[in-house]
């Protein structure tokens, strides 16, 4: 179907809409009103993004010549629909004229984070030629590999709520900007100007920032190399034997060197207060993620490593620092030595 007719109600104009839902999406736009979308909370409490429901369809035409997504596909979301890039896979599916699939059995397309890839593969879910679309956090080279290994056609893409698509490519180190995106670099933070950034918030602020050249931050760290972006994360921090530590500056070299998944964290310890711990899904990546860990500086190197069977997730399907903390301070936790 084609993208509903948008009214022009004055005050459907400027009463925001709670969208859950692609019903609720598709009413907001053709009613012309703004939509509010609430965040994942994964960097803090979740708020309430305004946006207009313009700011997505803008890049609907991209992402179905990117994806080969139209009238002929079968889309599997099988994240929950609060997620917003799970509803935005959604809608935009129901626009090109694609179905919603429950099962990736009948799946030409599958909108993933990595860690449900992760758990798609381990479990031989049937993905040999899908179109497997990944985002919510950071895919690794190793893990975009494997995927193409057992028969996926791989894309990646970085944004956040707030800033909708930024950067797209192969994996975490093959993004370049999305179409329409003007990206700089200050101090190490992305600040984007673009068709696709939100209005604000509706309540408290949060992570969104805006200078006065049009372009917005929500405080993602990165580094431009040529055309290509890399994406380094918050700057969460970690205060440990007087050090403050910056986590991704930790987890992403030690990412780039491992198989499995790799999440950083401070762990309490009896004498330093806090000390980093990596947490590894593959335990076979310990010895060589120590030798990358022997480059860095002694602060930043993890004192303690821990595997975990599977990182616990939370419901919009990334990473649940909070319980992966309570998991590798357990009894029960696997420590490597």
């Amino acid at each position: 179907m084609g993208v509903p007719r948008r009214g022009t109600s004055p005050l459907s104009e400027h009463t925001p809409a709670a969208v859950h839902d692609v019903a609720g999406w598709l009413d907001a736009h053709a009613r012309g009103a703004p939509v509010t979308l609430a965040t994942s909370g994964t960097s803090g409490p979740p708020r309430a993004v305004v946006r207009t429901t313009e700011s997505w369809v803008r890049s609907f035409g991209h992402v179905s010549r990117l994806t080969g997504i139209g009238l002929a596909s079968q889309v599997w979301v099988p994240g929950p629909m609060t997620a917003t890039m799970n509803l935005f896979a959604a809608v935009h599916a129901e626009v090109a004229g694609a179905v919603v699939v429950g099962t990736p059995e009948r799946a030409t397309h599958a909108h993933l984070t990595p860690s449900a890839l992760v758990r798609c593969l381990d479990e031989h879910a049937p993905l040999d030629g899908v179109t497997v679309v990944v985002a919510g956090d950071r895919l690794s080279p190793g893990l975009a590999a494997r995927a193409t290994g057992a028969g996926c056609r791989i894309h990646h893409y970085y944004g956040a709520a707030e800033l909708s698509f930024v950067a797209w490519g192969g994996h975490a180190e093959d993004l370049t900007p999305f179409p329409e995106v003007d990206l700089q670099i200050h101090d190490e933070e992305i600040w984007v100007r673009s068709p696709y950034v939100c209005t604000g918030y509706d309540g408290p602020p949060g992570a969104l920032r805006r200078d006065g050249d049009g372009y917005a931050t929500v405080g993602d760290r990165g580094r431009r190399e040529g055309d290509r972006l890399l994406v380094f994360g918050r700057p969460d921090a970690v205060t440990t034997g007087g050090a403050t530590v910056l986590v991704a500056d930790v987890e992403e070299p030690l990412r780039s060197a491992a198989r499995g998944e790799v999440v950083v964290l401070g762990v309490p310890h009896h004498a330093l207060g806090t000390v980093l711990a990596a947490a590894l899904t593959d335990p076979g990546d310990r010895p060589r993620l120590r030798e990358r860990a022997a480059t860095m500086p002694p602060s930043h190197r993890p004192r303690m490593w821990f595997c975990v069977p599977r990182l616990p997730l939370t419901d919009a399907g990334k990473t649940d620092r909070p319980a992966l903390l309570r998991l590798v301070i357990s009894p029960d936790a696997t420590r490597l030595v």
